[in-house]
């Protein structure tokens, strides 16, 4: 279904916020640079595969915040988003992704990007995982970060909401999450996201992914278990 179109106030509000995020593009992209410094620290090597980072499309902007004043007029609510609060209540115009092999080196990876985020003056504003597994759920909060549910998106990662020690308050985003989950999200976002596909036969096949997907996780945490005994 075509989304219903927003009338020309309503685009024009959107592009003077799109134009807002242009005006202070370079800010988010030196941010990019120190938080990408900051996971290939030597104290994350050795449990990092790799680190990915993005700085967030223009239109993909646009295209968001249409999706939320489409969301908020369908409720009724006031479309919140200002000039003065776009860079907090937007948090992923920059960020990054530090991808690991397997689960059970999250909790290091943890500790250590909390204590980084410390030391480099980040306020962290909020940590969470969301997920659709119910053993997934229980190792995140067994190693003290809450869990929301993902519902039908059917994905796993760990979200931190950042805010560097600035005057104007600004935010991004930090994931985590296993390299077989970041396949399921590659696939998912070039298909799926932000708008769902138009043929059921392939939101069905992805959500058959994630369940792939999950148990390849728990096999790949089977190996390196069985290989960490066997070596002690």
């Amino acid at each position: 279904m075509t989304p219903q179109a927003l009338n020309k106030k309503r685009e024009k509000q959107i592009d003077a916020l799109v134009q807002e995020f242009l005006a202070h593009r370079d800010f988010f992209s030196r941010l990019e640079t120190g938080l990408i410094s900051m996971a290939q620290s030597a104290v994350l090597a050795p449990y990092v595969h790799s680190v990915k980072s993005r700085i967030k499309e223009p239109e993909h902007l646009r295209d968001k915040l249409r999706r939320k004043m489409r969301s908020s007029i369908e409720d009724g609510s006031e479309f919140g988003i200002t000039k003065d609060n776009l860079f907090s209540e937007i948090n992923d115009l920059a960020g990054i992704r530090i991808l690991h092999l397997h689960t059970r080196q999250f909790e290091n990876i943890h500790l250590h990007l909390m204590s980084l985020l410390d030391d480099g003056m980040y306020n962290v504003n909020e940590v969470f995982a969301r997920t659709w597994d119910d053993e997934s759920r229980q190792y995140f909060e067994s190693v003290g970060v809450p869990t929301q549910a993902s519902g039908e998106t059917m994905y796993t990662s760990v979200h931190y909401v950042i805010q560097p020690n600035t005057r104007t308050p600004r935010t991004a985003e930090i994931q985590v999450r296993t390299l077989a989950e970041e396949l399921w999200g590659e696939v998912n976002h070039s298909i799926n996201y932000p708008h769902p596909s138009s043929l059921m036969s392939c939101r069905e096949q992805i959500k058959v992914l994630a369940r792939v997907t999950s148990s390849c996780s728990r096999l790949v945490d089977s190996i390196f278990m069985t290989n960490s005994d066997s070596a002690s």
